[in-house]
């Protein structure tokens, strides 16, 4: 019995001695990431617009892209299809309620935001800044939360309030616009 116990004993020390020799290493796989790769990802955009890119879009630009690249998948008029409806709904009573963009996200950046990282589903960040600004402008005016003939840009963007912004805690209330 008690040869047992110290036979154990004796594994779990040894096995800890090794492993201690085997992990004191780093693995050396990889090379250190540097800031000029790291900039190529570092594409966030805070609400008062800091990181937005240069460039700019209409709705009209909007329609014609989302027509190409979005229709598929939100439905005409971005009214809904296999995915969310992009316009209207009704103002938000439960969690259980439908949530738009209209009815639901805080900020406009948060718009551009997404659809610049995460859009097209099958190719996202394929979208240039002119597509994506333009995309933005359509479905900020389908919502009539811009008019039909505004430009969104990195200066206008951020002007533009959303219905549902103070439904929301503010985290970094100095970068909100």
């Amino acid at each position: 019995m008690f040869t047992l116990k110290l036979r154990t004993f004796l594994i779990f020390v040894t096995l800890a001695l090794f492993s201690n020799a085997a992990f004191g290493q780093a693995p050396k796989l990889g090379k250190p990431i540097t800031a000029a790769d790291l900039s190529e990802w570092d594409i966030n955009i805070l609400p008062d617009g800091t990181g937005l890119p240069p460039g700019s879009g209409t709705p009209a630009d909007g329609a014609r892209v989302y027509a190409a690249k979005c229709a598929v998948c939100h439905g005409p008029e971005a009214k809904g299809g296999a995915n969310a409806r992009l316009v209207g709904g009704e103002p938000i009573k439960s969690m259980d309620s439908e949530k738009t963009i209209a009815n639901f996200w805080p900020f406009s950046t948060t718009l551009f935001d997404y659809i610049r990282r995460a859009m097209p589903f099958r190719q996202p960040r394929s979208l240039t800044n002119e597509e994506v600004y333009a995309l933005t402008a359509y479905i900020l005016s389908l919502n009539k939360l811009i008019g039909e003939n505004d430009t969104m840009n990195a200066q206008t963007l951020p002007k533009v309030r959303m219905p549902n912004r103070d439904g929301f805690l503010i985290r970094f209330p100095d970068k909100t616009p």
